[in-house]
């Protein structure tokens, strides 16, 4: 096999589980918490699983992160299907609606610990497994942290703009709830458009790497430190 495939398939196998655990777990505590809170939506829609089956979006899942690996970008992006959830069956949707889209983000942190602290338990695995294995774990910190940090960008629907909507005044929160219908045809600028003029202008325009990267790097620190990693 030619060795420029062989490494191509060994990248692509060390990021497959990684990716469907973060998104498929993301999307659960959304639709778990929300249950708890009196909207069982997504509980009887199938949707608050662990089956990935169940959250794959073909392109979001799939062919934009590996698009994304074959162009060599800088961090790797994708998303599942969003779980159903109405706010207004919420027992109390201003204030659910904050813990309601928090969780998830929160489960990618706990996710990338977890990653983190399994690290160690890589020298007892038989010695020819540990590279893909730690490879696999090094992309499950990142990917979830970047997941979480992401999503908490406060821009509606990312899960920070609900937080920020369900925590700001309402003289604030309104004209922020009202971008939800224009918000990921934002975060399509920032994360394609922007960056492709640049390049033909001769210009970084990655704005959303700017934004990321310095966030992101600070809680991977973090995460290494308090799992002995560092």
């Amino acid at each position: 096999m030619d060795q420029q495939l062989a490494d191509t398939i060994f990248t692509a196998s060390t990021w497959v589980v990684p990716v469907l655990l973060a998104i498929t777990l993301h999307e659960a505590a959304h639709g778990f918490v929300a249950y708890r809170f009196g909207d069982d939506t997504a509980w009887r829609l199938g949707r608050v699983s662990f089956n990935p089956l169940k959250h794959i979006d073909p392109f979001g899942t799939v062919l934009l992160p590996a698009l994304l690996l074959f162009l060599h970008s800088p961090f790797l992006f994708g998303y599942a299907k969003p779980v159903p959830v109405r706010f207004d069956a919420l027992r109390n949707p201003r204030r659910d609606m904050v813990w309601v889209a928090g969780a998830a983000p929160a489960t990618n942190i706990v996710l990338a610990t977890v990653a983190a602290l399994l690290v160690h338990a890589v020298a007892f695995l038989p010695i020819e497994t540990h590279e893909w294995v730690l490879q696999n774990l090094r992309n499950a910190i990142v990917i979830n942290v970047v997941l979480a940090v992401f999503n908490m960008i406060p821009l509606p629907p990312l899960d920070g703009g609900r937080v920020a909507v369900g925590l700001l005044p309402d003289a604030l929160a309104r004209p922020l709830a009202r971008l939800e219908g224009y918000g990921m045809l934002i975060i399509i600028g920032l994360i394609f458009l922007l960056p492709m003029l640049g390049a033909q202008l001769g210009i970084d325009m990655n704005i959303l790497g700017w934004l990321l990267g310095g966030p992101v790097d600070a809680v991977i620190n973090v995460i290494l430190r308090i799992s002995g990693n560092s």
